[in-house]
Formats: C-alpha cells, sequence, structure tokens
C-alpha cells in the first residue's frame, strides 16, 4: 500500500475570534455614505414642489410695489430703494458656473465694471475658487438660496437650511457673511406677493436685504438693478449693456446705495464652511465614482452572464462530441474507495452509505471516518452490516484531517470524497469516474443539487446551486480553470491527492485548496454534470451565514496560498490568469463594492429619473431570468423556480455580500475559524423519495 500523506502542521490561533466591530463600522459606514447621497442629491436635483410657485393669492404692500428694487424692513417699517441716476447695478443669479462665470469676471474686467453675484450656496460649495475670484475681483455676493428654493413653498427647517447654508459656504470661502438676498423665483418687486412675501419678511427680519430687479423697460439712464442669468445670453446682454453710452458707472448694489453687504464670518463658522466645501467635493467624487462603478459593474454583469450562457454551450457540444462514450475513452470499470468524513451526522450519515451501497458501480471500498463525534454517527455507519463499509474513529481535528486518515486507509486508485449529507443517485459513482479515462484528468467535480428545497431560503439555494455554481464550472471546464471540487461529490486519482501533499490543514476550504494544487502540479480538472448527487442546505439563516462564511473564508485565504500560479507557466498559469482572476473579479471585488452600489441604486430612484432607473433594474434582472432558464433547463430542472429570483436578488444576494465582508475583515484582523457543522434533518433526498430512499439495503 502506498504510503498516506505526510501530517502537516496543525494551523496556529484556533480558537475563533469574531470581529463584531466591523458591523459597527459598516452600520456607520453606509448611512454616512447614503447621508452624502443624500445631500448631494438635494442640492443637485429638484426632488420636491419647493422649485414651483404657487399662484399669488395676495398682492405686496404698495410701499413695495411702488418702490425701488431694493428692499429692507426694520423698526421704521418698509423701505425702498433704487438706484441713482446713469448707474447700473448688474446682477447674476445662480452659479457660479464653471464656464460662464469666467467669461463674466472677464468681461467686466475688460469693461472696468464691477457687479453683483447672487450664487447658489451649492455652487459656491463645489466651485470655491470661483467665489474667491469674484471676490478678489472687487464684485459683490449675495445669496440666492443654496439650491435655489422657491423660499414661500419652503417647510421652516428647510427654509432655515438654504439660508444657512448658503452662508456657511461663503464663510467658508471667503470669511464672509452677505447681507444681500434675492429669492429665488422673483424679479421686480410685484412678484414678492403671496407667500414669498411672508418668506421676504422672515428673511429680513434675518437682517437680510432683499434685492430685487427694475423692469427690462426701465431706461438705463434713470438708474437700474438689470437681473441677469450666467448663461451665454446673459453674456450678449451685459456686453450689449456695458456698452450704454448712457450709463456713467456698473457698480454693485451696495456701492451704489451706500450699503453695508458684509459682516465677517466666526472662527467656527469658518471650519463649518470648510467642511461643507469638504463634503460637496467628497459627495461629487462620490457620486462620480458611483456612476463609473455602476456602468463597470454592470457591463461586467452582464457580460458574465451572456460569457457563462456561451460557455455553457460550448460544454454541451464538447460533451456530445467527447464523453461520453468517446471511442478514443476507454470505460473506467475499475474498483473505487469512497472517502465520507463525518462529525455528528448521526441523521443523514445511513441514507448516504445506502445510496452509495445501491451504487450501480458495485466496486467500492466505503471509508467512513467518524472524526471525533459525540452522537451515534459510528454506530450507524457500523450497523449497516456490509462489508465494503469500513468505520475509522479519530479524534476531532477538522474536515481536512479526517480526509487525509481516510486516504491512508485506501486500497484503490480512484478516491470518490462525499459529504456525510449527501445521497448519491444510482449511477452517480460509474458517471462521476469517467473523465479519469484520460490521463491528464486529476480530479472530476460532480454536480450537486439541493435536496431540501422547501422554504424560500432553500429554493434560493437552488437556484444558486443551478445557476450560480454549476454554470460556472461548466465555463470553469472550457477555460481549463476549474476552481472547486466540492466536498460533496468530488472524484481523484489517489496518486494525484498524495502527490501535492494530501490535503492542506491551511485553509477552511480544504476542496477549493486541493483543486487549486492540482492545477498547480499540472492535473486537469473537469466537471461531470451527469453525475448527480443530492445535498441538503442549510434551512436557517444563521446556518447559512456559518456555512457560506467558512466557505468564503477559506476560498480567500486558497486565492492566497496560491496566487503564484498567476504567474505561472503552462496549466498551472492558465489556471491562475483565468480561475483566480475570476474569483477575485467576480465573488470578491465586486460584492464588497454591492452594498454602495445599492445605497447609490435607491439614489438614482430618489433623485434621478426613477423610471430608467427602474428600467435598468429589470433589463438586468431580464438577463439574469434568461440566462437562468438556460441553466434549469441544462440541468433538466423545471423554470418555475425562477419566479423567486427577483426575491432572491433583493434579498439573498446582499447576505452573500456581507458573507464576502465578514470574510475580509476576518482574514485582515487575523481571526480563525474552525471547521462547522450545520444542524442536520436527513432531508437531502426528499426530491427523490424520502430521506432514506434505498431501505431495502437494510435487508442485504
Amino acid at each position: 500500500m502506498t504510503a498516506g500523506p505526510k501530517p502537516r502542521q496543525k494551523a496556529r490561533h484556533k480558537q475563533p475570534r469574531d470581529p463584531r466591530g466591523h458591523w459597527l463600522l459598516l452600520a456607520l459606514t453606509l448611512p454616512a455614505l447614503f447621508a452624502v447621497l443624500l445631500f448631494q442629491g438635494w442640492t443637485e436635483h429638484e426632488v420636491d414642489a419647493a422649485k414651483t410657485r404657487s399662484p399669488c393669492t395676495s398682492p405686496v404692500p404698495d410701499a413695495v410695489a411702488k418702490g425701488g428694487p431694493v428692499i429692507g424692513i426694520n423698526r421704521n417699517g418698509i423701505q425702498t430703494a433704487a438706484m441713482p441716476p446713469r448707474t447700473v447695478a448688474l446682477t447674476f443669479d445662480g452659479g457660479p458656473d464653471p464656464v460662464w462665470t469666467p467669461r463674466l469676471l472677464d468681461l467686466l474686467r475688460t469693461n472696468r465694471a464691477r457687479a453683483t453675484f447672487f450664487v447658489n450656496g451649492a455652487q459656491a460649495a463645489r466651485y470655491p475658487e470661483l467665489i474667491r475670484r469674484i471676490r478678489a475681483e472687487g464684485h459683490e455676493l449675495g445669496s440666492n438660496t443654496y439650491t435655489g428654493a422657491v423660499l414661500g413653498e419652503s417647510s421652516s427647517p428647510r427654509f432655515d437650511a438654504e439660508l444657512d447654508l448658503t452662508q456657511a459656504a461663503l464663510a467658508g470661502a471667503t470669511g464672509l457673511r452677505t447681507n444681500l438676498l434675492r429669492m429665488p423665483r422673483t424679479t421686480t418687486p410685484d412678484t414678492l406677493c403671496g407667500r414669498e412675501w411672508q418668506a421676504a419678511r422672515r428673511a429680513t427680519a434675518y437682517g437680510y436685504v432683499l434685492v430685487a430687479a427694475d423692469k427690462g423697460s426701465r431706461k438705463p439712464a434713470l438708474g437700474t438693478v438689470r437681473q441677469l442669468s450666467q448663461t451665454a445670453t446673459a453674456y450678449q446682454e451685459a456686453k450689449k449693456l456695458l456698452g450704454n453710452r448712457n450709463v456713467d458707472r456698473f457698480t454693485t448694489v451696495s456701492t451704489g446705495l451706500d450699503l453695508v453687504p458684509y459682516s465677517s464670518a466666526s472662527t467656527v463658522e469658518r471650519w463649518q464652511g470648510q467642511g461643507l466645501i469638504w463634503a460637496t467635493a467628497a459627495g461629487r467624487a462620490f457620486s462620480t465614482a458611483m456612476i463609473w462603478t455602476l456602468g463597470i459593474a454592470g457591463g461586467l454583469g452582464v457580460l458574465r452572464l451572456v460569457l457563462l450562457a456561451l460557455f455553457a454551450r460550448a460544454h454541451v457540444r464538447r460533451l456530445e462530441r467527447f464523453r461520453p462514450g468517446a471511442p478514443w475513452m476507454r470505460e473506467v470499470t475499475g474498483p473505487v474507495t469512497v472517502l465520507v468524513p463525518a462529525y455528528n451526522e448521526e441523521v443523514g450519515i445511513e441514507s448516504t452509505v445506502l445510496s452509495l451501497l445501491d451504487s450501480t458501480h458495485q466496486q467500492l471500498q466505503i471509508v467512513v471516518i467518524d472524526d471525533g463525534s459525540t452522537d451515534r454517527t459510528a454506530e450507524i455507519a457500523e450497523g449497516i452490516g456490509d462489508p465494503r463499509v469500513e468505520v475509522i474513529r479519530k479524534p476531532n481535528e477538522g474536515k481536512a484531517a479526517a480526509l487525509n486518515t481516510g486516504l491512508a486507509h485506501t486500497r484503490h486508485d480512484i478516491v470518490v470524497m462525499v459529504d456525510a449529507d449527501t445521497v448519491f443517485e444510482p449511477d452517480a459513482v460509474q458517471r462521476l469516474i469517467q473523465p479519469l479515462a484520460h490521463a491528464a484528468v486529476g480530479a472530476v467535480s460532480g454536480n450537486t443539487k439541493v435536496g431540501n428545497r422547501r422554504g424560500l431560503l432553500a429554493r434560493w439555494q437552488h437556484l444558486e446551486y443551478v445557476f450560480g455554481f454549476n454554470l460556472d464550472r461548466r465555463m470553469f471546464e472550457v477555460l481549463e480553470c476549474m476552481t472547486t471540487v466540492p466536498g460533496a461529490i468530488g472524484a481523484f486519482r489517489r496518486d494525484a491527492v498524495l502527490g501535492v501533499g494530501g490535503l492542506s490543514e491551511d485553509t477552511l476550504a480544504e476542496d477549493t485548496d486541493l483543486t487549486m494544487a492540482l492545477w498547480r502540479a499540472g492535473w486537469r480538472v473537469l466537471y461531470e454534470e451527469s453525475a448527480v448527487a443530492w445535498t441538503e442546505v442549510p434551512t436557517s439563516v444563521r446556518q447559512l451565514w456559518q456555512q457560506r462564511y467558512r466557505w468564503c473564508y477559506g476560498t480567500i485565504q486558497a486565492m492566497w496560498k496560491h496566487r503564484r500560479a498567476l504567474f505561472g507557466r503552462g496549466t498551472s498559469g492558465r489556471f491562475g490568469r483565468r480561475g483566480l482572476s475570476y474569483i477575485a473579479l467576480f465573488q470578491v471585488a465586486l460584492p464588497l463594492l454591492a452594498p454602495v452600489i445599492d445605497v447609490y441604486a435607491l439614489y438614482g430612484v430618489l433623485f434621478r429619473d426613477p423610471l430608467v432607473s427602474a428600467l435598468v433594474w429589470f433589463a438586468f434582472l431580464g438577463v439574469q431570468l434568461v440566462t437562468s432558464g438556460y441553466a434549469l433547463k441544462l440541468d433538466g430542472e423545471r423554470l418555475r423556480t425562477l419566479w423567486t429570483m427577483p426575491f432572491q436578488i433583493i434579498v439573498y444576494r446582499q447576505l452573500m455580500y456581507l458573507v464576502v465582508i465578514q470574510s475580509l475583515v476576518a482574514l485582515l484582523v487575523g481571526s480563525r475559524l474552525k471547521w462547522h457543522r450545520a444542524k442536520r434533518s436527513g432531508s437531502a433526498a426528499e426530491q427523490i423519495g424520502g430521506p432514506l430512499p434505498y431501505k431495502s439495503l437494510r435487508m442485504r
């Protein structure tokens, strides 16, 4: 008998240390990101009725309607003023605009004129350098509110925010507070009617002087306040006005009327303003990054789905040409050793062993390795009473150690490794070992199906097994980069496994680790979809979390361990550059971005066109449904399960994304995990007739 694998040094730091702190970090980070996007959306997009004026229900007082365009209200009542004769106060609303504000400033400098810029605070926070230039060139700054909201339609909190945030942006950029206010959606004084007049009175109570505009028909020679925007049309109009010979000077509102336009901002206000500017820059950068991320991630996601379908079709054609029954492939009929590692599996061990004994491939050595179980697992296995079944008891050391112990007791060259909660189809072993007829093949992955499909959580996993795992395996075989032979059903050359040192205890994903090691040793790994085994999946979120946490944690460990395959040659290099890159991109990187992308998707629904957002989402869902339907068809499954996919995307996948985050954080902080065992119910074979479908074997 060939010697078994050399014992490996046990992994250190076995006591698990669950990094709870990162959940607090995630719980704080995601709301913070959404708050930044919420603020960004509020400042950049019209999201409520505060952008639209209601019809006027009452006129403005006569003193305002018949007075000048500059209005103040104090203890002496309403006071208005107008520009002196032959004096024009050019005023520009909105902005600063990155295109037209610099051009307007150049035009004013060429004509040695001064103007008043009533800016939106959001734009001021976005372009503080333009605010500083306006101030440095002797022009005047006033408030046009933060987002351009109609103050008469704004709630009390928003009213205060529109004014206060604008002051903060100006304080952060210039260290000043402005005393001038132009109310959005108003022009001449008589437009300050209805609710706008109530808002105007409230603004003047805060110390603002209101600046409206004279009618366009008023001649500049009489003195006027002209209201312009910051556009190409306004540029041409300003250029025409500046050439008017009936004007002695073009000046600011405060200079023309001898007003005090500013007050100094306090140190706290300046720091608050600077913080607002930084937050605005961060929000813009994040929003831009998310647009690119969504575009790239969405494109990659669609590309992945299309490639999965194409490679699956290529895999089907390959099977039609080369397997099974290809004339150049001999039939594999030799004896097989089946290793069944088991830890507290008394519920399902009998079904597993009986299904193996009922196999059409009768030359079997079935080795059940009881890994220190505290229940009746070993006794049940021994009680089956078939001479082909051997039970080995050992102290609990984990699944990898149990399989290595089983390898030391194998008598045959072909080894099938099986989970103790798995039920095999009668022809599964026979079909599974056939690809090993090719001398270059070191391992074969079987087709694992979900047996217990009752309940929404189990149906989601069924979809994942068929659409995610099995479709991936078809593609991996075509690309020659199979990343995992699952522990539930996999066939190996014994010499190939021993040649890489047996199963490693370096990672928690011993099956993935072994598969990668075989590729690096020059072996090929194939997928035999006709070799079917039924497994029991977790039926509670807690059990599912523990299982996927271990899988993901171990997979990332295995990726890091075999990272040098990226730079290898031949079989090893192809596997590394294709398989490892695929896992890193689609199973690690994109899930890490998924929560942020989901936050941004919600942002798109709230602040961008919700119809476009919905169409994009449903289009992507449609592509997934078509691809999933094709995967179900290839696996001979019913299409009715597809109705659960929209809910899977919304709920289940978010859970899987969090598993990836948890795994990466655990690795970064140096945590170690044990081999968790899920609670079993013995329901792996529900789809093929009940938990013990091979009861006739008990009579042997």
